[in-house]
């Protein structure tokens, strides 16, 4: 048996001859592909506005920008996270605040969101960016609720979780970046994620006047739109209206997403599948813990989890990470707590801040979790994780 990643893209003979039909198109890039994508995936997700990037970060660098963060901006974001969604404000110069996770699921926990909160001044915080971890939705109208309390803005990152959803308060089934509860979302089209793009991001919204914004930050902060020219002299005629970045996507690129996005739910049902035979593997065995999507939304047999990793936690995370990749298993740590990167610890975090978020570091490991992903291959991982915590 060949080497299992923790995760894989995978790309048909359909995505390959849409990729092809576009670049024997007359457009490469700023073209027609971007803005049907854009269409196509606010349907799926169910927002007024989507907006396609070159990445993740890029989505989340944009968004930080049309919320005003600035050198006076105070957010929180969970330590359990890539670095990128801290990362977005300090580009914009604002100061980053880490709460505790719930060690059931690696989420954020509103707790003690809610505590470091009271800790300050009313008006001391500006946002919150909670993340649907490991495709796990985040309950957002609980921090909606929370943020409108402390007069907030709520950016949800959904990198992991296109598909994902939470059920509210009346039943109503609430797809991750919908943009129903935060104000903003962001994805990411990562050859791992679950539609992939090779690079790629999305930011949806409800907002029009978010949206117009975030047009003209994508490229160079520049429009053509005749009702925003402060002069319009003629049709070659262009205002640079704001300092932006060059964070168009190619059409090649979203030619792709638009094929992948076609079967996205095709894929989801199997990566649900795939769980589901993981937790069978797992659940009685006392060595090994799996995230528990029931502690966190108790009311709900199916909690709308998106599944972009699966992760156990176990004692020996070292040595079994360890055996895995010797018999060719790939597993992965998602994810190094970002507060005790030495830039964070630079700006005055430390080990010993967040308990919870380091704990289930120690232990976590994240098997293969992909829509290709055989039987064969999953049983062999699963036999080869039980020889382990068995020996």
């Amino acid at each position: 048996m060949g080497p299992i990643p923790y995760g894989k893209q995978n790309i048909t003979a359909e995505d390959i001859q849409a990729v092809v039909e576009t670049l024997q198109s007359d457009f490469l890039t700023q073209g027609p592909k971007v803005e049907e994508f854009e269409t196509k995936f606010a349907q799926y997700i169910g927002c007024d506005y989507a907006l396609a990037v070159t990445n993740g970060t890029a989505a989340l660098h944009l968004c930080a920008m049309v919320l005003g963060v600035n050198e006076q901006s105070n957010v929180i974001t969970s330590p359990i996270t890539f670095a990128a969604s801290a990362n977005c404000l300090r580009y914009c110069g604002g100061t980053v605040w880490f709460a505790d996770i719930d060690p059931t699921t690696g989420l954020l926990d509103i707790a003690h969101v809610r505590i470091l909160l009271e800790s300050k001044p009313k008006d001391f915080f500006t946002g919150i960016i909670p993340v649907d971890f490991a495709g796990l939705a985040v309950n957002l109208e609980a921090f909606r609720q929370l943020a409108d309390e402390y007069n907030l803005w709520l950016l949800e990152d959904a990198c992991h979780a296109p598909g994902g959803s939470f059920t509210d308060s009346s039943g109503t089934q609430q797809n991750c970046g919908n943009s129903q509860f935060a104000d903003l979302a962001i994805f990411s089209f990562h050859p791992v994620k679950h539609i992939a793009t090779g690079e790629g991001g999305m930011i949806t919204t409800n907002n029009r006047d978010f949206y117009e914004k975030l047009l003209r930050l994508r490229t160079h902060g520049i429009t053509k739109n005749p009702e925003l020219l402060q002069h319009n002299p003629g049709g070659w005629y262009y205002e640079m209206q704001d300092l932006g970045y060059n964070y168009r996507i190619p059409d090649i690129l979203t030619a792709l997403g638009i094929s992948q996005l076609n079967r996205a739910d095709a894929n989801l049902k199997i990566r649900r599948q795939i769980a589901a035979r993981y937790n069978e593997a797992f659940q009685s065995v006392k060595s090994i813990s799996i995230l528990n999507p029931t502690a966190y939304y108790p009311e709900l047999k199916e909690s709308g989890h998106a599944y972009h990793l699966y992760i156990i936690q176990v004692p020996d995370r070292k040595g079994l990470y360890d055996y895995l990749r010797q018999h060719q298993i790939f597993a992965q740590v998602h994810y190094i707590p970002v507060h005790t990167m030495p830039y964070y610890q630079q700006l005055g975090w430390k080990y010993g801040d967040f308990p919870r978020a380091e704990k289930f570091y120690e232990h976590c490991l994240s098997l293969p979790m992909f829509p290709t992903l055989t039987n064969q291959e999953q049983q062999y991982v699963i036999d080869k994780v039980l020889e382990f915590v068995n020996f």
